[in-house]
């Protein structure tokens, strides 16, 4: 077959391979175009999961006449116009391949009317670069794009969309993360003439919360931290949950790049070491953070779903973000103006059964009341000096139940305390503070370990000598493609220091930076700290307890062990009583 030049057609049908690769792809590009116009109102109806009809409505500030045939033109834009603009992108939408894309896999309507233009204007598009004319209509101010019978004319496409359910709640994800990068937006989203979701504009702090509650869940606005942080031109601001909030799934992650939203692999690692030794293992952290950062530094050319980006100077932002994370992390202790942990299951009301089923009505106690009172008096024959105690966030010790757990009473109820978790953090926290203050001590290895690695691998070690001499090592190149081990850290002597060696090359290949080394050191220390807390079993003293309750007031990420377990739960009043039915 001869070379030849495709029809346009094609060209955006091929192009709408790489844009669109299913219904929530359509409704992601249609709702930035309606950002990138200013609009603060948009309405999103789908039906049949979108396969039949999306139609995004905004009151943006819409295109005019001649320019409604052009948007849906191949390379045609309103956001850049030079490689200057290239380089400082700040819209969402800058190729001008969506609109035409989706016009040749669909039946498209483009409306738009301008705030100044006395009539609407309507245009159908096919995605072949027709000249037809468009033709008046009434329109409010801002655009309409009604897309429908997505992939008619490409069969093999529409057999891989999956079920309308299924195809709906990619679609619901878009729009949960668009209407999370623009709080000042009202969005609107229904499904087969049915709402789903309505939020209204959120200026305030409070509406914020509301959205993200409404969102996110109610769960993750109770255990989550407000962030607000810069330094080295980067701004991070946002929410991150508690790590006891931790997920399955890595499903309420969201993270934004100049308000745009991202999935990038330098974030997602940064995250996940700043959740080191505070998260459980498997589970993942749940976040919704804003990255601010001048635009000439980040290309958002990378891919063309836009989902990644490239720094300029991707360590920079590694390090901001991770050292951000971890300091907001280790913030999070008991304190009197922060939610408490909750128990993973909210407490109900119990219907206390037999064997048989039956239910078992409450006997009244065989005390009268006087004699009630003056037992509880014995009991406790002064409870006024242990009144300032509840002044603290976990209160006054007032039992150990089982040598395992302390309870301990404070203003919004009882404290529940795993004694040997919350004293391994305490350990493990001092350990790691003496670590830090003496300094890396290293050791000769008796016999000096040989590496057999690629250039890249030496070059990379040689040039970050400094780097390794900080963490304990002193490795020489002594070839082309080999290096020394020399020196080791103390703590790490009997560790598998060929694995470790070539795990800090391939991060310092990939992400610019390692942690490898402080994480297999704070591993020894976890391990040290784990055999030198207090054992289940052991009777502590009342005045025991209370000192390790004020230890753990007074340690970072004293709400998780090193394991990521929670250290302490909270169970309010109002539990305690739904659990004995009073009140009602």
């Amino acid at each position: 077959m001869p070379i030849q030049v495709l029809p346009l057609q094609l060209i955006n049908q091929i192009a709408a391979g790489e844009v669109i690769e299913r219904p929530a792809s359509v409704v992601k590009e249609l709702l930035e175009n309606s950002l990138d116009a200013g609009a603060s109102a948009i309405e999103v109806d789908i039906e049949s999961g979108g396969s039949r009809r999306i139609r995004v409505r905004d009151n943006g500030t819409g295109i005019r006449k001649q320019d409604i045939p052009l948007a849906l033109s191949r390379h045609a834009t309103s956001k850049i116009a030079s490689l200057e603009d290239l380089e400082q992108i700040s819209s969402l939408g800058f190729r001008g391949e969506a609109l035409p894309s989706i016009a040749s896999v669909s039946r498209l309507q483009l409306s738009s009317r301008q705030p100044d233009a006395t009539s609407g204007w309507v245009f159908q598009g096919n995605g072949s670069g027709s000249t037809a004319d468009t033709a008046p209509v009434a329109h409010p101010v801002g655009t309409t794009v009604d897309v429908q019978d997505l992939f008619y004319n490409t069969p093999a496409r529409r057999k891989f969309m999956r079920t309308e359910t299924t195809e709906f709640r990619h679609i619901e994800q878009v729009v949960r993360r668009i209407a999370l990068s623009r709080f000042p937006v009202g969005v609107k989203l229904q499904h087969n003439r049915k709402p789903v979701l309505q939020l209204p504009p959120a200026d305030t702090r409070a509406e914020q919360e509301r959205r993200l509650a409404r969102i996110c869940g109610a769960a993750f606005m109770e255990q989550a931290v407000s962030i607000e942080h810069s330094g080295a031109g980067l701004k991070l601001g946002g929410w991150v949950a508690a790590p006891t909030f931790s997920r399955s799934q890595p499903d309420l992650q969201y993270f934004y790049v100049n308000g745009r939203m991202v999935r990038d692999k330098l974030v997602t690692h940064a995250v996940r070491q700043a959740y080191t030794d505070v998260l459980f293992h498997g589970r993942h952290p749940a976040y919704v953070l804003f990255l601010e950062i001048d635009p000439t530094v980040v290309d958002v050319n990378a891919h063309p779903t836009k989902h990644e980006v490239r720094f300029r100077d991707s360590r920079l932002v590694h390090d901001f973000l991770f050292r951000t994370l971890h300091d907001a992390l280790a913030q999070i202790r008991p304190a009197e103006d922060q939610p408490p942990p909750r128990p993973n299951r909210p407490l109900h009301a119990l219907d206390i059964q037999t064997g048989q089923g039956s239910t078992v009505q409450q006997r009244g106690m065989t005390l009268g009341v006087r004699e009630q009172l003056a037992g509880y008096t014995a009991l406790h024959p002064d409870m006024s000096a242990q009144q300032p105690d509840e002044d603290f966030p976990l209160g006054h010790a007032l039992a150990q139940l089982h040598g395992i757990y302390i309870l301990a009473q404070n203003r919004q109820g009882l404290v529940l305390v795993d004694m040997h978790a919350a004293h391994e953090r305490i350990t493990y926290e001092g350990l790691k503070t003496a670590h830090a203050g003496d300094g890396v001590r290293s050791q000769p290895l008796l016999v000096p370990l040989g590496l057999a690695v690629s250039e890249r691998e030496a070059n990379i070690c040689e040039s970050g000598q400094e780097r390794f001499n900080d963490l304990g090592f002193e490795i020489n190149r002594t070839g082309p493609e080999q290096l020394t081990v020399r020196q080791v850290p103390v703590l790490l002597y009997d560790t598998d220091i060929e694995g470790l060696v070539r795990d800090v090359l391939s991060d310092l290949l990939e992400q610019g930076d390692s942690r490898r080394v402080e994480d297999s050191v704070n591993a020894v220390l976890s391990t040290m700290a784990c055999h030198g807390s207090v054992r289940a079993n052991r009777r502590l003293t009342i005045d025991e307890m209370n000192a390790l309750l004020r230890e753990m007031e007074i340690t970072e990420r004293s709400g998780q062990c090193n394991h990521g377990r929670p250290t302490w739960i909270q169970v309010s009043l109002d539990e305690l009583d739904k659990l004995f039915l009073r009140g009602r």
